[in-house]
């Protein structure tokens, strides 16, 4: 019997995916699933080279997976193209996937337009943002009060850094 698969991405390890795990844990208990597979990815999706989404992939294709649940569908990709051959390829293999908070099935061809639009939204709003970060970085630097990154600053603590070691 195919199994639901999850799917969570934050793209930070210092990030929480409390509230995707919470919005999908609802969806699944509204439609009396108890047992999901749950794939967690704390990385960007501005690529597919993530653990968890790879392992996810296996299983797909595998032909252990019959739905993915995601909270959106930007959780998947941030990237149009990947977005959509993602889709395109799951759809393909007779997935089922299902975005929690914008309560959309993207089977048919409805879906999968209304799923592209939605991939389309989310590769420009990462496009967006990097434009607002690059100009307030110029704009810093024009001013002179841009320093960057102190040097020795790390995004991780010392003993997380140590265990990696």
């Amino acid at each position: 019997m195919k199994t639901t698969a999850c799917y969570v991405r934050v793209s930070t390890a210092g990030q929480n995916e409390a509230g995707q795990r919470a919005e999908i844990e609802r969806w699944l208990a509204g439609h009396g699933i108890t047992n999901a597979r749950w794939f967690v990815d704390k990385r960007s999706g501005t690529t597919l080279n993530r653990p968890a989404f790879e392992e996810l992939q296996a299983a797909i294709f595998n032909g252990e997976v019959g739905t993915v649940v995601c909270f959106k569908l930007d959780r998947l990709s941030r990237s149009l193209r990947d977005g959509v051959n993602v889709l395109h390829d799951w759809i393909a293999a007779g997935v089922r996937v299902v975005s929690t908070t914008q309560q959309l099935d993207f089977g048919g061809p409805t879906g999968k337009l209304i799923a592209a639009v939605l991939l389309a939204i989310g590769e420009m709003e990462q496009e967006t943002r990097r434009e607002r970060q690059a100009a307030g970085i110029r704009e810093a630097k024009r001013r002179g009060v841009y320093t960057g990154r102190q040097a020795g600053t790390t995004k991780a603590t010392p003993e997380a850094a140590q265990r990696l070691r």
